[in-house]
């Protein structure tokens, strides 16, 4: 088999080497050892998490094109998480999700491996996995859903879902009608068909060159998604060939590239703590500076939901993510590679816009700067962040008292209370959602607007959250302050009445207290009983060695990377 990875388990005329070769005779033929590469397709499908339940047809056409390539294919089940199933947040699992992926990706005789992820967390863990072992590997994203319509109008999942959710809240919908349009939301395989999460970590992979370019956003229904799955077969097979791995074309111009990208497509904030993580363990150096140096003042060019008003049918009807990129090729890395070796600005110079309401061209841009602004102030000394594009214009620049609550359920209990002291000018403020204190940074920072409110008429407020926002969500929320209340951060010694002012022109989020009085300051009871220590299990390893937002809330014993050698045999 030559020098193949794979050669070190099925090579040689030894007892080990024929272990190897004669347990997995059972589908193999005799020259799949005969010096082929072995490729795993580290596959998410999972009927608990619905938006990549269809990977498994999509791993059929990889191994097809892996076939054609004259390759070995193998697929490999890795750990799935379903966003909207696992409680109490997937997010909790992205980082042993990340781990079991890289152990099994390292153990196992393979020499080169493809990467099927869609809903949220599973394309940044399998990128953090690919990036720790760095043999060669590309991502294939499994694509949005279809819209669905309920009474004549499209839905987009996940957005319309807080949308609708409020509005039967304010007592403008009716729940009759809310639990009806439950069955219209979801209309096909794939993920949310909004520019959240799960469409931002597509973009993002496209725009690190972890992907056959042209395949974000294509549809989990759309046949060219198969037809691209074969193409990527065959590519991962002469990417071995060429020892062409993540190392090579993760670069920091790949990163500078997706950020970019992620301000033009408007896309969802939990992208910055996913690119940190990867960035980490690639050892580039990636800080939340460089989101806003380099991409707060990219034009907006998208306009999908939650930021704008199509979805990503139509996103990708009217020329799709490299017509977007082709719109600021100019801000681009142009030395920043691809999976197939080639720069990515070599793919955008023929891409057109066919629908310029859906992606604006950059002399008309829907919002001159827009992109992931930074934060810094005594409120979040080590950063926070928040979207623009999703927020109130209005609110950008504001001065209010602080309505804290300790928990998500104190949250929950006392949000709806009529005698809640509340107004529209109120600053609404949630803390013990972070990395350490809930544990695992959950997507409550879009936290409801008190229904007394809703009733008036409000639909935005600001509101700071050491946790995320869903990348579908929508208003002026600022989210994951670093650091957090857990971790001693300042956002803990917050109280009821307090001033916070937040000027997004000025990059400023400030509690109007001095630091006398702060210093006197103690986490209240209520709050320091929610951060109960976990007892055992993956939980307490999270909370013992995850790290803050900042970051990327990876655990710090896995920064950087460990290489694809196994060093012992296992007979």
């Amino acid at each position: 088999m030559g020098e193949r990875r794979s050669a070190q388990w099925y090579g040689g005329n030894d007892r080990n080497s024929y272990i190897h070769r004669a347990w997995m005779r059972r589908g193999l033929a005799n020259d799949a050892f005969d010096g082929r590469p072995h490729i795993a397709i580290a596959n998410t499908a999972s009927d608990l998490t619905p938006c990549n339940a269809h990977l498994n047809d999509v791993m059929e056409s990889v191994r097809d094109g892996i076939h054609e390539a004259g390759g070995v294919a193998l697929n490999l089940p890795v750990v799935s998480l379903g966003e909207t199933q696992v409680r109490p947040t997937a997010m909790l699992w992205r980082n042993m999700a990340a781990m079991a992926t890289e152990e099994m990706i390292r153990a196992n005789p393979i020499d080169g491996v493809v990467l099927l992820g869609g809903c949220d967390k599973t394309i940044p863990s399998l990128l953090m996995a690919a990036a720790s072992v760095n043999l060669p590997a590309l991502v294939i994203p499994g694509g949005p859903m279809k819209t669905g319509t309920f009474r004549g109008e499209p839905l987009g999942c996940g957005t319309d879902v807080w949308r609708l959710s409020e509005e039967t809240r304010a007592g403008t919908m009716t729940e009759e009608d809310f639990f009806l349009s439950e069955s219209s939301m979801i209309s096909s395989s794939g993920h949310c068909n909004t520019m959240g999460t799960a469409s931002t970590m597509a973009c993002m992979a496209e725009a690190l060159g972890a992907t056959l370019p042209g395949i974000a956003g294509t549809s989990a229904v759309d046949s060219r998604l198969l037809e691209k799955s074969v193409e990527s077969g065959r590519l991962i097979v002469e990417m071995i060939d060429k020892d062409l791995r993540p190392n090579d074309f993760l670069t920091k111009g790949s990163f500078h590239n997706a950020i970019v990208a992620l301000a033009a497509i408007g896309g969802s904030t939990n992208a910055v703590v996913h690119l940190l993580a990867i960035a980490g363990r690639l050892g580039i150096d990636l800080t939340l500076e460089d989101f806003d140096a380099i991409g707060s003042r990219v034009p907006l060019l998208v306009n999908l939901q939650p930021a704008g008003r199509y979805l990503m049918d139509d996103f990708q009807r009217a020329g799709g993510f490299l017509s977007v990129l082709s719109q600021v090729k100019d801000l681009l890395d142009p030395m920043a590679l691809t999976v197939t070796g080639r720069p990515l600005v070599d793919f955008l110079d023929d891409q057109k816009i066919w629908d310029d309401d859906v992606i604006a061209t950059r002399n008309s841009p829907l919002v001159a700067e827009a992109g992931v602004v930074v934060l810094r102030g005594n409120l979040a000394p080590d950063g926070a962040v928040i979207k623009p594009a999703a927020a109130s214009a209005n609110l950008l620049q504001h001065r209010g008292r602080a309505l804290v609550f300790d928990s998500i359920e104190d949250m929950h209990a006392r949000i709806d209370d009529p005698s809640l002291n509340v107004d529209e000018n109120s600053v609404l403020v949630l803390r013990g959602c972070g990395p350490r204190g809930y544990p695992g940074m959950p997507e409550v920072a879009n936290m409801p607007i008190p229904k007394k409110l809703l009733s008036q008429g409000v639909r935005d407020m600001v509101r700071v959250c050491d946790g995320r926002m869903s990348g579908t969500a929508y208003g002026t929320v600022v989210l994951h302050v670093a650091p957090e209340a857990a971790a001693n951060g300042p956002l803990g010694l917050v109280q009821t009445g307090d001033f916070i002012a937040l000027d997004v022109a000025k990059r400023s989020l400030t509690l109007e207290v001095d630091e006398k009085e702060l210093a006197k300051r103690r986490p209240s009871k209520a709050m320091t009983d929610a951060f109960a220590k976990p007892l055992r299990g993956w939980e307490r390893l999270y909370v013992d060695h995850v790290q803050q937002a900042n970051t990327g809330a990876d655990l710090d014993f896995l920064q950087g990377s460990s290489g694809d050698q196994v060093s012992r045999e296992s007979h």
